[in-house]
């Protein structure tokens, strides 16, 4: 097939473009997975060389954690409007961009002694972040036959479970064996190498358009049925995730459990994967079902964790629970968003993306202050308190969000 053929097309007549392969195009959504990877572990990483970081930026550790806040706020901030801006661009010229500025972000990092230095290159890494994260789900679903949507974007998600569970212990390894710098470094020369991967097998297609030729607009996406509820879906269940997960090592350590740490996110990890390849396995058809599963699993795991963690097994196998509710939910939530958006897919997953970082960044403050108010007890409760929406609006959302019946393409 010709490279015209391969680029021929707009995102806004998804359904009626020629669709470049008939199988899944592995080697350009590895390139699309390790992208997710670096943006994943780019935001993450600090969270295991914050010792070593304050010493060298003359901060506090609590200043120094600040990093990874202020790489959500450039996401938070800029998705949107940077989406929007350059809903016209082709999308691999955008995606290049979007790369080149975690390597020059990356490089910053690891060559400043300066902390407000540090904090603007932070700051530009989660800019870099918001760009990437509202394409490349969208990506992934246009490579890829119709049939075969929700699995090319389970493969390209893979790379956030990757991150948590292997790229953050492999980084603070290496800050412990070299020093920090040299983890923000080696992250920079993957970017480099995924560079030249993307220009070798990753193919290029137009920017989006509407039928007019004017870009989409977010409130264009929130007048689509189904966006709404998918938005909300993704704030409370990422919130309700992110608060036991920033603090799954206090709670861990209250109940007597904090030297096996690492074996259980390594545990978590593991169960997310799995979790990844059933959902991308089952997607196409069973949409509606998987997330309504993954709600499910995760609410029975805070209930373990709530009722039974005296238990170190029965907490184990609530750490089971959440991983394989949790692992596949960016694909589906991903997949929903686009489904749901139709024209404006790349609008409602800007706004997809933003209430996934405000949620990540309320977790942290939300858990602060029920670690305060009410102790590491209140965790697993606060799971079960946010679920029970998330799993009323999926249920109702029948027709539109999470449809009983998906058209895939």
């Amino acid at each position: 097939m010709s490279h015209t053929e391969l680029t021929r097309g707009s995102l806004a007549g998804d359904a009626v473009s020629p669709r470049p392969y008939t199988k899944l195009p592995v080697p350009a959504l590895l390139a699309l997975a390790t992208a997710v990877f670096i943006t994943s572990l780019t935001e993450t990483l600090p969270a295991g060389l914050l010792p070593a970081m304050s010493g060298d930026l003359g901060v506090g550790e609590p200043a120094t954690g600040q990093t990874v806040t202020v790489y959500a706020l450039g996401t938070v901030l800029t998705a949107m409007p940077l989406s929007a801006a350059t809903a016209g661009w082709r999308r691999r010229r955008l995606l290049l961009t979007a790369m080149s500025g975690f390597a020059v972000a990356n490089t910053v990092t690891a060559l400043s002694a300066s902390y407000p230095l540090t904090m603007v290159a932070r700051f530009a890494a989660g800019v870099a972040a918001g760009l990437a994260w509202a394409l490349l789900a969208g990506y992934a679903r246009r490579m890829a036959p119709a049939h075969l949507e929700g699995r090319a974007i389970a493969v390209a998600m893979a790379g956030i479970p990757v991150a948590l569970s292997l790229g953050v212990p492999a980084g603070t390894f290496i800050g412990k064996l070299i020093s920090w710098q040299a983890a923000f470094l080696i992250m920079t020369g993957l970017t480099v190498v995924l560079l030249g991967w993307i220009l070798a097998a990753v193919p290029d297609y137009p920017g989006q358009r509407t039928e007019k030729g004017t870009s989409p607009s977010m409130l264009g996406a929130l007048k689509v049925p189904g966006v709404t509820p998918v938005l909300v879906v993704t704030l409370l269940f990422v919130l309700a995730h992110t608060i036991l997960y920033t603090y799954v090592a206090t709670f861990l350590d209250h109940l007597g459990m904090g030297g096996q740490t690492d074996v259980v996110l390594l545990v978590f990890g593991g169960a997310s994967l799995l979790s990844i390849w059933a959902v991308g396995a089952l997607i196409n058809r069973r949409l509606r079902a998987l997330m309504i599963a993954g709600t499910l699993l995760i609410a029975v795991a805070g209930a373990v964790l709530a009722l039974l963690a005296d238990v170190p097994a029965l907490v184990y196998v609530a750490v089971v629970l959440w991983g394989f509710g949790w692992g596949g939910a960016p694909t589906l939530l991903q997949t929903a968003a686009g489904d749901a958006g139709g024209d404006q897919a790349d609008a409602a997953q800007a706004m997809l993306v933003t209430l996934w970082n405000v949620a990540m960044a309320g977790g942290g403050v939300a858990g602060g202050i029920l670690l305060d108010a009410l102790g590491t007890s209140s965790f697993p409760w606060s799971v079960l308190v946010l679920l029970v929406p998330v799993l009323a609006v999926v249920l109702v959302a029948r027709t539109h969000g999470f449809p009983v019946r998906r058209s895939a393409g």
